[in-house]
């Protein structure tokens, strides 16, 4: 997997963590913005594997492509990259469907119900992308390589292509995590909330250094 060319759409702290990550584990790298300028100094200081684009020309130029937006942009931001360009690739979607209005009690809203979720919204208006959700699930300094006294923790995906979710696995072993794989695209129903359990104690102790796992006899 070392060597391929991945798409990072979206220059927030997640696709930051996310494209230095995939540099350090050898991939080729180039990350997206509406405005590529504002990535001018990430590029300058990220090495001769990174280089920055429009969301078209990422989605594009990709073998593999990481939607890491906020959750209320990244339905225009599939539509930015151009639907075409995503057909029949894996797209990690590391988005969760946070609504604009603040925690109650430590606790964030989201947008969705729990009868659908962002990672379909998306797979209906790309049908021919193959989404696997991944990254939802714990903050952007724990995506890659988590210290946590050598035990792996887990990392929840889905979605409908099983190929897809092979090559997700496999990035996710290479980055420290054990997967578990939840079966079809309506699992992000359940994944995505988890996003809302990990942040509370975040909100309530200022405690962000956690991550899920699955224990199993």
């Amino acid at each position: 997997m070392a060597g391929s060319k991945i798409a990072i759409i979206g220059s927030g702290d997640v696709g930051r963590a996310l494209a230095d990550g995939f540099l350090e584990h050898g991939y080729e790298v180039m990350r997206a913005s509406r405005d590529p300028s504002k990535l001018d100094d990430w590029k300058a200081g990220a090495g001769d594997r990174a280089s920055t684009g429009s969301f078209d020309e990422a989605a594009e130029w990709g073998d593999i492509v990481v939607l890491a937006v906020k959750g209320t942009a990244a339905e225009s931001a599939v539509e930015l990259c151009d639907v075409e360009n995503l057909a029949v690739k894996t797209v990690i979607d590391a988005t969760n469907p946070i609504a604009n209005e603040p925690p109650q009690h430590g606790v964030l809203n989201f947008f969705t119900s729990f009868d659908d979720s962002l990672m379909e919204r998306l797979q209906r208006k790309a049908p021919e992308a193959r989404f696997v959700k991944a990254f939802s699930c714990v903050g952007n300094a724990l995506m890659v390589d988590p210290d946590f006294g050598g035990i792996k923790p887990t990392m929840f995906i889905c979605g409908n292509d099983d190929a897809a979710k092979t090559e997700v696995t496999s990035i996710l072993g290479e980055f420290g995590w054990e997967t578990e794989d939840m079966g079809t695209v309506e699992a992000a129903r359940a994944i995505e909330p988890l996003c809302i359990l990990w942040c509370i104690p975040g909100f309530a102790r200022n405690q962000w250094s956690h991550a899920f796992k699955l224990l199993k006899p």
